[in-house]
């Protein structure tokens, strides 16, 4: 069976992952059963992902939303765009999460110029900045063009001395985020030159994903509950993860949802972290 995927790019089908996609999800084995067998009704050849996707999803959310937000997450992700400032913020709470002190969207000056930063971190007395590349789609990759340019920017910045978190620190580490992937050749140049590189998939055991699962730290983004405005509204009143939904239930009045439908809301934010 032929599938089309978002890049235009035909492959075979590969029940696995799409297997693997749904129990990720938290739905139970005989459920994902269920929705593959329901799945491989509809498919013919030619098909694109995007649509067994849209199957996967709305199957998931007849059986439970958390299950289906969950599988949600990687357009979750997208949907933090268009412009990547609020992916910029989500990236500082993945570090924050894990005791960083952190700090967003400010301007350094380097040796020879300005630079402005979207992410500074410190932990243990070490400074070090994320640059974020956010795409609208998740078949960009980011090239090698990418950490050759950020390592220039990184080497011009710690040439000297700033006042972040302290007086007189000096940047001892750079990160490059991307909520897409990486070029093979971008991973090589940036592990040569001593940059750290974070995306969807990478590192293997410590990427964007697996930060997410390990601290329940998914975005509001990923929630069936809301619309997407009522989502656009909650970013701007900084409201980034589900978890700090589900501890500030005063924001969903400020948007102006009804009483039962703030119940439904943090019902399935409650489910999705676990906390019923």
């Amino acid at each position: 069976m032929k599938v089309v995927k978002n890049s235009g790019h035909i492959v075979e089908f590969n029940q696995d992952k799409l297997r693997h996609s749904l129990l990720r999800s938290g739905a139970q084995p005989h459920k994902v059963e269920f929705i593959l067998k329901e799945i491989n009704k509809n498919l013919y050849d030619g098909i694109s992902t995007k649509q067994i996707y849209k199957m996967a999803f709305s199957l998931l959310k007849k059986e439970a939303n958390v299950h289906a937000a969950k599988y949600n997450l990687r357009r979750a992700i997208e949907m933090l765009g268009p412009a990547g400032f609020f992916f910029e913020k989500f990236i500082a709470r993945l570090y924050a999460s894990e005791g960083f002190t952190t700090t967003t969207n400010i301007t350094l000056q380097g040796k020879c110029v300005t630079h402005e930063i979207d992410v500074v971190i410190k932990k243990n007395d070490k400074v070090g900045i994320i640059e974020c590349k956010f795409h609208g789609s998740r078949e960009v990759r980011s090239d090698v063009k990418v950490p050759m340019y950020i390592l220039s920017r990184f080497n011009d910045v710690k040439n000297n001395t700033h006042t972040i978190f302290n007086k007189d620190e000096a940047i001892d580490n750079c990160t490059i985020a991307t909520n897409t992937r990486f070029t093979g050749d971008a991973v090589a140049f940036a592990s040569c030159s001593g940059l750290s590189l974070l995306s969807w998939d990478y590192p293997e055991a410590n990427n964007i994903k697996t930060k997410i699962d390990n601290n329940c730290l998914y975005p509001i983004t990923c929630l069936t509950s809301l619309t997407a405005a009522e989502k656009e509204k909650l970013l701007i009143l900084d409201i980034l993860l589900v978890k700090e939904l589900v501890n500030d239930t005063e924001c969903l009045e400020k948007i102006g949802l009804s009483a039962n439908r703030m119940r439904n809301v943090i019902k399935e934010a409650s489910g999705i972290c676990n906390y019923m």
